[in-house]
């Protein structure tokens, strides 16, 4: 499909519906990785992405939509990443908890300037932006949380306190985004093992 996108002059370019939103969620996610959001400007990002100030206006109202749109298309990616891999799973909390482990850590490696931002712009979003993100991340926090208890009513897992291991888990894996060299001396695999090792232990599955 065709989209009519305005020119500063008026007069209008065929853009090919996709593309420049796409160059566009490209270029802020860059931009904002440079400079941060307050340090970004609207200007630079539709520079980045080869297109108009009033193109970038015709896909996205502000920089706040902009930021918005960066972050819930890393938390759809991240979902997605988690669903294929418990799905491959096989049906016990045991290997759901270790299948969402390198999950998530395939999904911090893989897309670092995503989960960077996350964690650190998050906060710079407004309402209603700001609601509906949270609404969004809250089944991750049920997806994590529901492995671990059901673990613990089959007693494979028999740490104390299940919502505290949730938060140490999640927050090891979360973390790893923010020093993950890919020139470092562990490669993404054994790096997902060791985390699966260190969340086995945090849950007090025997097998750690």
């Amino acid at each position: 499909m065709i989209a009519s996108e305005p020119e500063g002059n008026g007069a209008t370019s065929a853009v090919p519906r996709g593309s420049g939103g796409v160059a566009l969620t490209d270029a802020a996610r860059e931009i904002f990785a440079e400079r941060g959001y307050h340090g970004a400007s609207i200007r630079d990002v539709a520079k980045r992405a080869g297109l108009s100030l009033s193109a970038l206006y015709y896909w996205h109202s502000s920089k706040q939509e902009l930021l918005a749109v960066v972050l819930e298309d890393s938390i759809n990616d991240y979902f997605r990443t988690c669903d294929s891999a418990l799905h491959a799973a096989e049906d016990d909390p045991t290997s759901r908890l270790c299948a969402l482990v390198r999950a998530t850590v395939d999904y911090r490696v893989r897309r670092r300037v995503e989960s960077t931002l996350a964690a650190q712009e998050f906060r710079n979003l407004e309402e209603p932006y700001a609601r509906r993100l949270v609404k969004l991340r809250e089944p991750a926090t049920r997806m994590w949380q529901g492995i671990i208890d059901e673990g613990v009513r089959e007693g494979v897992f028999r740490c104390p306190h299940p919502r505290d291991a949730r938060r140490a888990i999640q927050a090891a894996c979360n973390a790893i985004a923010q020093w993950y060299d890919p020139n470092g001396d562990v490669d993404p695999g054994e790096l997902a093992e060791r985390y699966v090792a260190i969340a086995l232990r945090i849950v007090d599955h025997p097998r750690a």
